[in-house]
């Protein structure tokens, strides 16, 4: 087996590496003047099976576009020299977002993104928490493993609630489900009734909409769940509608940290506690107002050292991706 981090991901790369208590295979990465680059690996991968770890949310100097190209390039440069097979893990996955036609003409990016890992030979991609699972699986006809990240997050929640009763609850209609199954599996590992509740949210042209509020929040913990949080309007919204209804205290919990421009009102905003997320996005910083406070980061270097490992053995991966085998 050989395993590369690409360079922006090259912490959490040492820190799966260090999981599986073997090293990060060396690899070169050059930039040139004009901006063009080139990456390969410093070791023979012929007949070997290989993982290239490489997340691809902006930031760290480089945009999403990128560091997919550096990936793609650099799967192609191993199928070039040999590899039997190749597996991308990309802990966020660009474009995910954009999965479907919302307005006349749009592009479908998600779909247009998996068909650059087909071309370039991609056996596998790993990733956690992808915005939307169904469309995901529809887009890629390579194998895909996608991660549940919720074993990692759960425990923040028994430890932020104490003995309190807690709500939780989707920021937005598009989450329901996902929050369904963290309910599940807060009530299965606290055994006691977890409390449901969602907000109404509509975007359209950059406007934000919508005001039917379910849910019964009073005096109770809530725990605002999402894959993400980027400019972290829809998490204070939510948060402020919580409080406004007499929730005693809010945290948001995701599995991403993008934490885009804007996204600073977070972490002074008296409306949420704690913010709970891992380290799939390698920019994520406490440095800021408020965030040394507030922000949690937890490592997934273990989940995804796990996958490697059951993915090199041909050993099941229902368990870690949520589905009862």
């Amino acid at each position: 087996m050989r395993l590369f981090a690409l360079r922006e991901t090259g912490q959490l790369g040492q820190d799966v590496a260090r999981v599986l208590g073997i090293e990060l295979d060396p690899h070169e990465e050059r930039d040139f003047e004009d901006g063009e680059h080139k990456a390969r690996p410093l070791v023979s991968v012929r007949g070997e099976d290989v993982y290239v770890v490489q997340s691809l949310a902006g930031g760290l100097g480089s945009s999403p576009n990128d560091k997919l190209l550096k990936l793609l390039f650099f799967i192609a440069t191993c199928r070039e020299n040999g590899a039997a097979r190749v597996t991308a893990i990309a802990p966020y996955l660009a474009y995910a977002r954009k999965e479907r036609q919302t307005k006349a003409r749009d592009p479908v990016s998600t779909r247009y993104v998996a068909q650059l890992f087909e071309a370039v030979g991609t056996d596998c991609l790993v990733t956690l928490d992808v915005h939307n699972f169904a469309a995901f699986q529809n887009a890629f006809r390579c194998r895909t493993l996608h991660l549940d990240s919720g074993a990692l997050l759960q425990p923040m929640v028994r430890e932020l609630a104490g003995a309190e009763p807690i709500v939780v609850f989707s920021p937005d209609g598009g989450g329901v489900k996902r929050a369904q199954l963290a309910k599940e599996r807060c009530e299965a590992a606290m055994a006691n009734e977890v409390g449901f509740g969602f907000m109404e949210k509509r975007r359209s042209r950059g406007v934000v909409s919508g005001d039917l509020f379910a849910g019964d929040v009073d005096g109770k913990v809530v725990f605002l769940i999402d894959d993400m949080i980027s400019t972290g309007g829809t998490m204070l919204r939510a948060a402020r509608a919580c409080r406004e209804r007499g929730a005693k205290q809010v945290h948001a919990i995701a599995t991403h940290g993008l934490f885009s421009k804007g996204a600073g009102a977070l972490f002074t905003d008296p409306a949420i506690g704690r913010i709970v997320v891992t380290d799939s996005v390698a920019s994520v910083s406490k440095e800021g107002a408020g965030r040394e406070a507030k922000l949690q980061v937890l490592s997934a270097a273990p989940l995804i050292a796990e996958a490697i490992k059951r993915l090199h053995g041909n050993g099941s991966t229902s368990e870690l991706v949520g589905i009862q085998g």
